[in-house]
């Protein structure tokens, strides 16, 4: 029987059965079969080339395209779904996204003046926006683009950070304003905290940096006549229990007087919202009340340990609470102890354990 003849499908070239390749039932020469064909790096199965996706170092069949892999906007390259960067929801590869985010924000670090619409984060009335300086770990862009990383995962818009003037070699970390819970458990603070520590920053140890809270001040009443009552009580508050506030806050008295000065306001609460009302006292307060949207709490020293850190909101939040919950008689008859004794240990676990490390928890049983 006369052996059968093979001849390329493509090229019509003549072939041994060793030498021909076989796609579909049809015979390639090796040039044309690769030119045509190909083996998907993922799958491993042969494909058509024009059903394919490639980049300098791999080439991948539509259908594992489309359901692991996606494609640089800007220079092609293929990158599995979970290296993908977006930016504005257009994906990128890593090189790709870091040149095209500095490019669209310009500077890592902004100037001290920058100021973006706040996005609020979080389900409730009262939001804390954060200000943490940190210090003696250089001004460096790189660095700040880690944190902000970290921050703003899953491309959230959560923190910005700019220069700030008090500090030697370091920068101001801001966050959006949050409710506390989100604070709690959406923002990777102990992870932000901790990797500034592994950068070599300082905060408390720094002696320049500070840790401001600012709150929503429609978070204190539904009209600017209660919002005005409840922030006499905080300052009430404030004045009767400096002591404790200054133990909480691991400042001096000199460097409170510095950058968040008493009122040294010791009247009823009625008395020194009449009083603030009547004067103009600057924002470097214990309490700047400069702010229209605001009011900034500037006690408390920086800090990058993370039960500190959540100690200290955890407080501003619960001397917002009593604020809006008493009256001024109430609050006037409220001490220390009475204050302690109203807390969720619960919700204030970290506050809690921070107080009996000050020695400043003398709640009763």
């Amino acid at each position: 029987m006369k052996e059968e003849k093979l001849v390329c499908t493509v090229c019509g070239c003549e072939l041994s059965e060793n030498s021909a390749y076989v796609f579909n039932g049809e015979h390639y020469c090796e040039d044309c079969y690769d030119e045509l064909f190909f083996v998907c790096d993922h799958c491993g199965e042969i494909g058509v080339r024009e059903d394919s996706y490639s980049d300098r170092n791999q080439i991948i069949c539509r259908d594992c395209c489309d359901n692991y892999y996606n494609i640089c906007e800007d220079c092609g390259a293929i990158i599995r779904n979970e290296y993908v960067y977006y930016l504005d929801d257009i994906p990128y590869c890593e090189d790709c996204y870091y040149r095209n985010r500095s490019e669209q924000n310009e500077d890592i670090i902004h100037d001290y003046s920058y100021k973006p619409d706040p996005v609020f984060k979080g389900q409730g009335e009262r939001f804390i926006g954060v200000e943490l300086e940190v210090d003696r770990g250089g001004q460096s862009e790189e660095n700040a683009e880690e944190v902000l990383d970290i921050a703003n995962y899953d491309f959230e818009d959560n923190i910005y950070i700019k220069t700030d003037g008090s500090l030697d070699d370091g920068f101001e970390i801001v966050s959006h304003p949050m409710t506390l819970d989100y604070h709690l458990n959406q923002m990777s603070w102990r992870t932000i905290l901790s990797e500034l520590v592994s950068m070599g920053y300082k905060s408390h140890q720094a002696g320049t940096c500070g840790l401001h809270c600012h709150v929503n001040r429609n978070s204190l009443g539904e009209d600017r006549e209660k919002q005005e009552s409840a922030i006499a009580r905080i300052l009430y508050f404030v004045e009767h229990n400096w002591d404790k506030m200054l133990g909480f806050s691991r400042r001096t008295e000199a460097q409170m007087s510095r950058w968040a000065a008493r009122y040294d306001i010791q009247q009823k609460p009625c008395i020194i919202k009449d009083h603030i009302k009547k004067n103009y006292f600057g924002r470097y307060r214990c309490i700047n009340l400069t702010n229209r949207e605001t009011i900034e709490f500037r006690l408390f020293r920086g800090t990058l340990k993370y039960n500190t850190f959540i100690a200290t909101l955890q407080l501003v939040n619960e001397i917002c609470n009593v604020a809006v919950l008493l009256s001024d008689e109430e609050m006037s008859e409220l001490d220390w102890t009475s204050f302690l004794n109203r807390l969720d240990n619960e919700k204030n676990k970290e506050l809690i354990t921070y107080l009996k490390e000050r020695h400043i928890y003398t709640k009763e049983d």
